[in-house]
Formats: C-alpha cells, structure tokens, sequence
C-alpha cells in the first residue's frame, strides 16, 4: 500500500493555511495559498498521492470541500466546538491551528461533523433565506405599527396588515399627513414584496424532485406542515446518521446540558449546542400541535399538571421529533395505531 499524507487546512476568507504530514508525523510542506479555485487548483497538482483533508467548519467551507473532495482519499469537516486543543492554546496563529488539524486526523482524533451533500446545501440555503425574508415582513409590519403610534393614530390591531383596512385607514384618517403616508404605503409594498417572494421559495422546495416524496411523507404527521417538513429535511439531511431518537433531540436542542462531577449533578434548562433552525420552528410546531393532534393534546395537558407551560410544549416538541425520526427512517407514511383491549382466553 502507498503511505498516507495527511493534510490539515485552516480556512479563512483570503487565505487557507495549509500542513502537510506522512503517517510517521514528519511534515512534507506547509505553508499559505489565497482562497480561490484557481490556486487550489495550482496546489492540488503539487499534492503527493493519496491524500486525506480535514478542515474546522467555518463559513467558507463548503465550496472548499466541494472543490477538494473529488480528487482526496477522504476529506473530514472538524466540529469546531470540540476542537478545544485549538482554542485553549497559548500560542494560536494560522500555521499552528493546520498543524494541529493535521495532527487530530492523523492520529484519528478529530472530531468530525456531519457534512451534508451539495444538493441538499443548496436547498437548505434557499430555506434558510427564506427565513430571512420572514423575519424582515415581521420588521417591516411592526414599523408601520411604530410609525403610527408615533403620530398618535388609532387603528385596529388586529386589521391593521389587511389590505383592504389599510388602504382605507390610508384614505380616511386624518391623523395621516402626506409624509407619513408615503412612508406607510412604501413599508406596506416591501411586505407585499417580500411576501410573495417567500410563498414562491416555499412553493419551489416543496416541488422539488429531490424533495417532493419526502415532504409529503412527513406531512402526513399531525402538527407537522411544510415548512416543518421542509427545515427538518434540509437540516438534518440523512437521518440515519442519528442512531437514537434521543441523540435527534439533543440535535434539535430540546432537552438540556449535564455536567456531572463525583455527586454533582448541574443541568442547564436547554442547551445551546444545537441546531438554532430545527429549534424554533419545531418549538412554533409545538405551541400549534395540541389543536392538530388529540394524542399531543393529551401529552401537553399531562405535562403541564406536573410542570409549567413551557415544560409541556418542549415535552410535545420531542414527542415531534420522534414522529419524524420514525416516519423518515421507514420511509412510510403516519399512522395511529389505537390500543386494543384483548382479553385473555
């Protein structure tokens, strides 16, 4: 068999530093090349072969991993939270970090994180930017409510983003001068805008080959719409890569720390190593599912007598995730199955 070189890279925006290792630990080449295809192209071609890569994930990773993976022997992502040996270090520069990185492959310590494949990133980044069109019609409506409190107009709270009250608050309230009713008419076109510009990133994922069969899958659970469906499929990616439903909930971020010492036990309310996408809208999920579901129902009411409010949504939250695992994993539909009563003979 050829040796193993093994390569650890420390990515930035301009530039990526680089070390090159044999299995032995001797280095072969280290050094820094700017952080474009056109010079990794240059430096592949000065690899020795085979080679295997890690890299800490960053912002800029998945292009660079894209880029790499077809010509390396294996390529690994490193979590960048459990790369403490990096960030506790008294000496910390670029050079050192790819040492390091290098180091953690080659001896089969580093801790690598699930990379999804480049089909579902791209999606995934459409879903997520469609995130942040919501949250800017959220913006935007609670400006125009803003702009009207500030001069002292009275309107309907809850009519106030319908079109036909608005245009008629617009044309018959007197409180309005002309200034101010240019300004409220410009915010209520940017929410139309963006509005529709969501529904039509929305409406292109859930037509999407790749994803159509399983977003109606997992529709099929109760409480669980699209865009529950589409963020769980997006953000999870493969779902076998959770070999327990309680593993894909501490991925979601709905259950909390543990730090435990001799007969010290602390636990933090949730934690904060989780997937920040998966939470929220699973959480919105929750507060919704009792009205869907007469089992979640039964679930929240149950839990809420032993705990508070917030206890039983989370508590419905994780009976979600454990739908979704089950539904994803068979690759069939939902079903509730009711108990029956047998007696003996």
């Amino acid at each position: 068999m050829e040796p193993m070189y093994y390569i650890g890279l420390d990515v930035h925006k301009r530039m990526i530093s680089y070390c090159v290792k044999e299995s032995s630990g001797k280095i072969h080449s280290e050094g820094s090349i700017p952080a474009t295809r056109l010079d990794l192209d240059g430096w592949l071609k000065t690899l020795p072969q085979p080679w295997s890569a890690a890299m800490e994930a960053t912002l800029f990773t998945s292009w660079i991993y894209d880029h790499l993976k077809p010509h390396a022997a294996a390529l690994k992502v490193a979590h960048p939270l459990m790369l403490r040996a990096i960030a506790a270090a008294k000496k910390k520069n670029d050079r050192i970090d790819a040492h390091k990185i290098c180091d953690c492959l080659r001896c089969d310590f580093l801790p690598e994180c699930y990379m999804a494949s480049t089909e579902i990133r791209e999606r995934r980044r459409t879903l997520r930017y469609r995130n942040l069109l919501v949250r800017q019609v959220v913006r935007m409506k609670n400006k125009i409510a803003v702009l009207l409190m500030e001069a002292g107009v009275t309107y309907n709270k809850q009519k106030l983003h319908k079109a036909g009250y608005f245009r008629e608050l617009l044309a018959t309230n007197q409180d309005i001068d002309d200034g101010l009713r240019s300004l409220l008419r410009l915010c209520r076109e940017m929410v139309v805008r963006l509005a529709k510009t969501e529904s039509a990133l929305v409406r292109s994922l859930e037509r999407d080959a790749l994803l159509r069969e399983r977003i109606e899958r997992l529709m099929t659970i109760p409480a669980v719409g699209p865009i529950t469906a589409l963020t769980w499929a997006l953000e999870v990616g493969d779902v076998k890569r959770f070999s327990s439903i309680k593993k894909a909930i501490s991925y979601c971020g709905l259950c909390g720390a543990e730090k435990r010492s001799a007969d010290t036990i602390q636990r933090t309310p949730l934690s904060k190593q989780r997937n920040k996408h998966l939470q929220t809208i699973l959480i919105e999920a929750a507060k919704l599912a009792p009205r869907n579901s007469a089992a979640l129902a039964m679930l929240y009411d149950r839990e809420k007598q032993k705990e508070n409010a917030n206890r039983a949504t989370l508590a419905v939250a994780r009976k979600i995730v454990a739908y979704l695992v089950a539904v994803d994993r068979r690759e069939k539909d939902f079903l509730i199955v009711e108990n029956e009563t047998r007696t003996a003979a």
